[in-house]
């Protein structure tokens, strides 16, 4: 039996979630609710839609995006874990880590009383992955469907000894003109500026993009929000467990050098990710779990 089949004879009473290949060997669930539907794939637990009911899609995804075994995806919401950026030490390793680009099990698809549906996850290890990251690790991945869209993410130390961790939900959202948004929340903050030689500057009133931006936001409050006067809304992101903001837009040259963002499709988009990266790595001790979460809510403006 196929891993699609087997799928959906074990899920054939959940009349809120339905399953696809998209690709070969590329699974994805859809689900829906009374508030909004989504789209999750197999591989990475990569959320790649989500979309309140009447209005427009929250979550960027490439028209070019390429959906193949092992490669990473072009917008969602992609896992970044165990590491965020290049690895520490081994160059040859993949950025980002390779949660994004493995299996992921769907454990569990359930209806909550007030309509809401919650999936969770657990990495399908491999041997490159186990070989990557020798650590005895439990990983959760948890994704809320519903008025908001919450993803959460827990690793707990199985192992006799601490390990680094760093990780992002490296999150594309949608924007109707990326260089007519304002982003809120990060005013006054310390950030490494990735584009400028990784310089520690300050952030002076809302954040606006009309380049690229590369930036690392330390000790963040864990609430921010992309102001967009094109389609009419504030997206409202908060985050816990985490202390450092990512945003990012490569910028026109860079998106047309990446090949799968499509005709300008980097207008339409701006990253702001809930991240444990450079001062907010995470120490894990024996034993311990640490928690990772946002949760994305959109306001509509009035008039």
């Amino acid at each position: 039996m196929s891993r699609l089949a087997e799928l959906q004879l074990r899920f054939a009473a959940a009349d809120f979630l339905s399953l696809r290949e998209i690709a070969p060997g590329f699974i994805v669930i859809d689900v829906k609710t009374p508030f909004s539907t989504a789209s999750i794939a197999l591989q990475g637990a990569h959320v790649l839609s989500w979309q309140p009911t009447g209005q427009k899609p929250v979550i960027w995804l490439s028209q070019a995006a390429k959906f193949a075994p092992g490669k990473s995806i072009r917008g969602g919401v992609p896992i970044c874990w165990p590491w965020f950026g290049p690895h520490a030490t081994e160059s040859s390793y993949p950025t980002h880590g390779f949660a994004r680009t493995i299996p992921w099990l769907l454990l569990e698809a359930k209806k909550l009383p007030d309509g809401r549906v919650r999936l969770e996850f657990e990495p399908e290890w491999n041997e490159t992955a186990r070989a990557q990251w020798p650590h005895d690790a439990c990983v959760r991945y948890r994704v809320t469907v519903g008025q908001e869209l919450v993803a959460g993410l827990a690793t707990t130390n199985n192992g006799n000894k601490s390990f680094i961790l760093g990780q992002a939900l490296h999150t594309y959202f949608a924007v109707g003109d990326v260089q007519r948004i304002e982003i809120a929340g990060l005013e006054g903050c310390t950030y490494i500026d990735k584009v400028d030689g990784d310089k520690r500057k300050k952030q002076k009133g809302r954040l606006t993009l009309d380049h690229e931006v590369n930036r690392i936001y330390l000790a963040t409050t864990g609430c921010c929000g992309i102001i967009d006067p094109v389609l009419k809304r504030t997206i409202l992101i908060t985050s816990t467990g985490s202390r450092s903001t990512v945003v990012w837009n490569p910028g026109r040259e860079k998106a047309e050098m990446m090949g799968d963002f499509g005709r300008r499709g980097e207008k339409r988009m701006v990253c702001v990710e809930t991240t444990n990266a450079a001062d907010d790595v995470i120490t894990l001790p024996p034993g311990e779990t640490h928690r990772m979460s946002a949760q994305y809510r959109v306001i509509k403006h009035g008039g």
